[in-house]
């Protein structure tokens, strides 16, 4: 009986917390729209070019931008929270192990992409590196922000966006 009223009590509470509001899904939506466009313009976006004609670096920080974890105004910053969110929800079992595959799949990939993303803003200044370095790390990046947009779009699927 203990057990039950637990439930029951677990059950309202998580009723009145409430899964994603219909702007934490829109942040979700812009985050997913900004990571393709990263993609879809990854040299333009991750290259620097001084002015009047002056050398050209390579920078990881759009990288860091569009995932995130640049500013508290990124509609990606702490999307973990709301992703917590949908254990609220009331979804099928199918659709919920998918949303928390994918969720793994995105924090992992997120962290990747940061560190890759770091370290490749100091490979040019570590000795044995070069130009060379940063590419590599900033390459290294890439291939976890594919991960965390394929993620983020198994996401929006379980949540039906």
């Amino acid at each position: 009986m203990t057990t039950t009223l637990a439930q029951a009590a677990f059950t309202e509470s998580a009723q009145a917390a409430g899964g994603p509001t219909q702007a934490d899904k829109d942040r979700i939506r812009k985050g997913a729209e900004g990571i393709d466009y990263l993609l879809s313009h990854w040299d333009s976006e991750t290259t620097v070019c001084r002015e009047n004609g002056g050398e050209c670096k390579r920078d990881a920080e759009p990288v860091r931008r569009y995932m995130g974890l640049r500013s508290t105004t990124d509609p990606l910053f702490q999307i973990e929270k709301v992703f917590a969110k949908v254990k609220n929800l009331d979804l099928p079992q199918d659709k919920l192990e998918s949303f928390f595959e994918a969720t793994e799949d995105w924090n992992t990939a997120m962290n990747m992409s940061n560190s890759m993303a770091f370290i490749s803003q100091f490979g040019e200044y570590n000795p044995g590196g070069g130009k060379e370095e940063v590419l590599k790390y900033l390459d290294e990046s890439k291939k976890q922000v594919v991960i965390a947009q394929a993620a983020l779009g198994k996401i929006m699927a379980a949540l039906d966006m």
